[in-house]
């Protein structure tokens, strides 16, 4: 089937931007990224910022906006059945020259999963101004690294976010 990613959630006072490989299933549905409530995203990002939990969606791109971070996808569109990166066939990466045109002051992007960073080689060039970090994926089906050893190696986001303020 085919998948279009969601718009990027961005404003210009965006500094970090996390990428996932393409949006799952759940999240194509409701227009929300990280729907899937089997994924840990929004858990560990409200974990490493030391807030309270919330399941408004509305309060979790407030948190994101707060930090400076912005939220997309490597690609923009591909051919998968369900929502596993693996099974990402005929993908199309997303505009990256335009985008850092529009946003300039990303000077960090951090992969959201080792996938995310494979398809950014395959299909783009790194910037030079932009530091490139991957982060363990937030995914329910990575169930070889725990909760606490992602929320562990996720803090370096709230680290770098902490610089910029």
């Amino acid at each position: 089937m085919h998948k279009k990613a969601l718009d990027p959630l961005v404003d210009k006072s965006t500094k970090i931007l996390i990428l996932g490989t393409m949006p799952g299933d759940q999240s194509i549905a409701h227009q929300q990224y990280y729907a899937n409530k089997g994924n840990r995203f929004w858990k560990i990002i409200f974990t490493i910022f030391e807030e309270d939990f919330s399941d408004s969606y509305e309060n979790r791109k407030a948190l994101l906006k707060k930090h400076r971070i912005g939220l997309w996808h490597v690609l923009a569109s591909c051919v998968r059945d369900g929502s596993s990166d693996s099974k990402i066939k005929n993908e199309e990466a997303n505009n990256f020259a335009n985008f850092h045109s529009q946003f300039p002051d990303i000077k960090h992007i951090f992969f959201e999963s080792k996938a995310a960073a494979l398809f950014y080689q395959k299909h783009l060039d790194h910037q030079s101004g932009i530091s490139y970090q991957i982060l363990p994926s937030t995914s329910g089906l990575n169930a070889g690294t725990s909760l606490s050893q992602k929320i562990e190696m996720w803090k370096v986001l709230a680290e770098t976010a902490q610089t910029l303020i």
